[in-house]
């Protein structure tokens, strides 16, 4: 196959030479499985948030995650605002 069989279009255009700067090229999955496992994340250094399973409404699911990547964090500050909007009553 050449590029003159692949049909590019907005959906799938052709790849620039910078879409390949961090590329890992393996020959086996074997050989790939070994080069992701050397690229894992460490520990974070400073946990600032935590980690919980919690549910939410179909609705503000879609809504949030309709914006985008960086959703989550977008809903964190959502909530955020709720807070400083709403003090506690002591």
């Amino acid at each position: 196959m050449t590029d003159d069989d692949i049909v590019f279009d907005e959906d799938n255009p052709r790849t620039q030479p910078e879409d390949w700067d961090n590329a890992i090229i393996s020959h086996s999955y074997a050989e790939l499985r070994e080069k992701l496992a050397e690229r894992h994340r460490g520990p974070q250094k400073a946990p600032l948030k935590k980690q919980v399973a919690i549910r939410f409404s179909p609705e503000v699911l879609d809504y949030f995650r309709a914006t985008g990547k960086g959703w989550q964090t977008r809903m964190d500050a959502a909530l955020r605002e709720w807070i400083h909007d709403h003090p506690q009553a002591v």
